[in-house]
């Protein structure tokens, strides 16, 4: 007999009814920050700390500090250079500087920024349009420098993602008649340090228009999924379009 609270219980019945009660799975810390965090945010944390990781490897590997990544051949690879898109097509660096960082500083103060947003947008969202608005933030970013920034200057332009998510969340509290005044003082402030020397204010910028576009897109084509789709996809071929059409100044070039 097995004891109970009151008396005891018969084993074979204890059996017959636990049989259909499932065990608790142990939950691991990787499951535990996804859940409170979100699976995309926590992923994009992921990427880009691996990221700089991969970068500082790269710079231990041809003598220099880890926390100077941005010396790396991997950094040089990965980095927005527009003449380097635009002369000899290397499109992939739209996408890949998006999660590049400049030294250690530049990564921590990002990655809490996204672990202080990204889990309220995300929850808004859901995950698609989330990870869509941050990758067109991420592209629009990458899209003024390419029009407007020097063209021969390497460029990490993970913040631009930030700045997107930044818009977003206030295009979300608008929707919702929330106070902005708290979000708006936090932008000021991220503004005036794009002002500082070697920050792209102009990647920040972009992002931050790119990130606005995307979620007023979704707001106003709420629960028309095949809607929402679609301007995104506009969205990005339009900023796509940008970039093929505009050439590098021939002076640039040296011709």
């Amino acid at each position: 007999m097995t004891p109970a609270s009151v008396g005891f219980q018969c084993p074979d019945d204890v059996r017959a009814g636990t049989a259909g009660v499932r065990r608790p799975r142990p939950v691991s810390r990787w499951g535990a920050a996804r859940r409170r965090f979100g699976p995309v945010t926590t992923t994009l944390v992921a990427v880009n700390v691996v990221v700089f990781v991969v970068t500082a490897v790269s710079a231990v590997s041809v003598g220099e500090s880890p926390l100077d990544n941005y010396r790396s051949p991997v950094f040089a690879d990965f980095s927005l250079v527009p003449v380097l898109v635009d002369v000899y097509g290397q499109d992939w660096r739209l996408i890949t500087s998006a999660f590049l960082h400049i030294g250690f500083t530049h990564l921590l103060l990002n990655m809490l920024s996204l672990l202080l947003f990204g889990p309220e947008i995300e929850a808004r969202l859901g995950w698609w349009r989330y990870l869509s608005v941050y990758l067109l933030s991420a592209l629009g970013g990458a899209v003024a420098i390419q029009l407007f920034g020097d063209p021969g200057r390497p460029v990490a332009g993970a913040s631009a993602a930030i700045y997107g998510l930044l818009g977003a969340l206030g295009v979300l509290l608008v929707a919702a008649r929330q106070d902005l005044r708290g979000l708006l003082t936090l932008l000021a402030i991220n503004v005036v340090i794009s002002f500082l020397p070697n920050v792209s204010l102009l990647g920040h910028l972009g992002g931050l228009v790119a990130g606005l576009l995307a979620t007023t897109l979704l707001v106003l084509a709420r629960r028309r999924v095949a809607v929402q789709a679609a301007g995104l996809a506009l969205l990005a071929a339009v900023l796509v379009v940008l970039v093929l059409a505009m050439p590098v100044p021939v002076t640039v070039l040296g011709l």
